[in-house]
Order: C-alpha cells, then structure tokens, then sequence
C-alpha cells in the first residue's frame, strides 16, 4: 500500500490540533450513548481515538493507521496515556483489510472517507450492515468539494513552534468523474531564511450528501446530519434500528 503521508506525516498531527478543539466535541456527542466497541478509521495521530476513549470511557477502541508515520505519533499519544493503553489496540492496515470483532457499537471515519474509492465505500457499508450492534453508528465527516472542481489555493494552517513557523497550502483540480487530486505545500521558515517546503499530492474521492443518502439507503442503513453544520458531520444508524 502507498503511503500518501510518508513525507507529510511530521505535519499532519500538529495542524490538525486546532480543528479537533471543535471536532472533538461534537464528535463525543455524536457518539452518546453507543456500546463498545469502536473503530477508528485513518486513525491518523490519534486525535480522534483520544476524543473517542473521552466520550465512551468504557469502551474497547481499534484504531487502525495504514501510514507508518502518522501509526509513529499515535503509538506515542496512547503509549503516554495509561487509560488508552490499556483498552486502544493499533492496527497496521487499511479498515477493509483489518482484523475487527464481529459485532461493532461504533466506527468513526474523521477526514478519511475520501481516501476510499467507490468499491471501498460499498464495502464499509456492507461491513456496518452486518456488524453494527443495536443502537450502534457510524460518524463520519464529508469535506468539500461534493463535485470534481478546482479549489483554488488556500492557506488551512498557520502555526508557530519554537523558532520556526508552519503553513499549511491545498489547492484541488479534477482528475476524473468523481474524482480531485490535492496538491499540498508544507511550509517552514524561520529567521527571516529562505523557506523549506514540502510537496505532496493525493488523490481524493469526492462525495456528496445525496450520494452518501442513496448508497447507504442500499444497505439498510440511513443517515442524518449531526452537529454545527459547518463540520459537516454524518451518524450512520441501521434503519431497523429505532434508537436511533
């Protein structure tokens, strides 16, 4: 598997902390009330699993990070806390590949859903129609753009640590039908020096909350928005499932 993070990941997890002061929690009250236990997709560095053991203190967590760079910074974050320790198992595979219980009371996908082409997306509802335990769900987020489109550049992240100062650049153009590749630019200077950069592109899969609606209708599964809108965030129930 190609790892799209392996020479973003030292700056991933710091630009990301400011978001999840806001993502945090209404992701926790997103998740009130579900059973154990949980999956973390893309898990990343581990912001979204310390966020997941804070709302459901009781509940078994797997978080699973194919990239070995951003698996390094959450292996530290739960290796320092002993109340992730002991109930936050990390996985090295992608969801579709990784070894989970049977029965699942939650799975949180944060900032990940695009990495998934539309064959993988039909798998991650197949497998929560068939594993998601009663009252269980699903919390995902859908981040913009819903249509293959240019998103002109823009700077997401401007952070300061130590001496030296980190931005963050994306810029998005169509690469097919359902389809954007990002183009990121990791900046640092310092001193007044010229500035290192960092280049990186991926690709993204886009989608949209109709198309989202339609493929989980498929599945039995039904959706509804939850939280500030802005956050864009998604719960999953079954649709047999009236506690929901």
């Amino acid at each position: 598997m190609t790892d799209q993070y392996e020479r973003s990941a030292e700056f991933v997890d710091v630009m990301l902390t400011p978001h999840w002061t806001v993502l945090g929690p209404a992701l926790a009250e997103a998740l009130r009330g579900a059973p154990g236990p949980v999956v973390d997709v893309g898990a990343g560095g581990g912001h979204g699993t310390r966020a997941i053991a804070q709302a459901l203190p009781e509940a078994e967590i797997f978080a699973v990070e194919p990239s070995p760079g951003l698996r390094a910074v959450l292996m530290a974050r739960v290796n320092e806390s002993p109340a992730l320790r002991d109930r936050v198992t990390v996985l090295a595979s992608g969801l579709l590949e990784a070894a989970l219980p049977p029965g699942l009371g939650a799975m949180v996908a944060m900032n990940v859903i695009g990495h998934f082409d539309p064959a993988g997306r039909r798998a991650i509802w197949e497998l929560l129609a068939g594993r998601l335990l009663p009252g269980g769900r699903a919390v995902l987020n859908l981040q913009p753009p819903a249509e293959p489109t240019v998103v002109p550049q823009t700077r997401f992240s401007d952070l300061r640590i130590g001496r030296r100062r980190y931005e963050g650049w994306g810029r998005a153009e169509p690469a097919g039908p359902d389809l954007v590749t990002w183009h990121m630019t990791y900046r640092v200077v310092q001193d007044g020096e010229p500035p290192e950069e960092v280049e990186v592109n991926y690709a993204w899969w886009v989608l949209g909350a109709d198309r989202l609606r339609a493929e989980l209708t498929e599945h039995g599964l039904r959706v509804a928005p939850t939280g500030p809108a802005d956050l864009g965030l998604w719960l999953i129930t079954r649709a047999e499932d009236v506690t929901a």
